[in-house]
């Protein structure tokens, strides 16, 4: 029988999709193809993807109007943070440290709330 064997992308709605597909390029390096689109392949994409649902009122997207969330998996959260407030972005001041890694949210130019992970060590 056939099953989904993980995420194959995610798709959101924008205003200026080719400023904020460069916006997300040169602040937090996600890379382009020729196409101009974001194809995460090859060794540095290893790792875990969650595909999740939550409740309709749930406050962890943000704003009630926001339907999606993106999710990154980060190297160095802190450095990524970082990066992002030197960039001008909105960060929310909470973080989240628990044994499925670190966890820290900004809005993008456009308002989106995003998440980065930095999954534990493995060790």
């Amino acid at each position: 029988m056939g099953k989904v064997v993980g995420v194959g992308g995610v798709f959101l709605k924008a205003k200026q999709p080719k400023e904020l597909q460069d916006w997300y390029h040169k602040t937090l390096g996600v890379p382009l193809s020729e196409y101009g689109q974001t194809i995460f392949e090859g060794p540095e994409a290893q790792g875990q993807t969650v595909f999740s649902f939550f409740k309709e009122d749930t406050p962890y997207f943000g704003e009630a109007a926001q339907r999606a969330m993106l999710n990154f998996r980060v190297d160095a959260i802190d450095e990524v943070v970082e990066r992002l407030e030197e960039a001008g972005a909105k960060i929310d001041p909470k973080r989240d440290d628990s044994e499925y890694g670190k966890f820290a949210w900004f809005w993008d130019p456009e308002g989106n709330r995003v998440e980065l992970w930095q999954p534990p060590a493995e060790g």
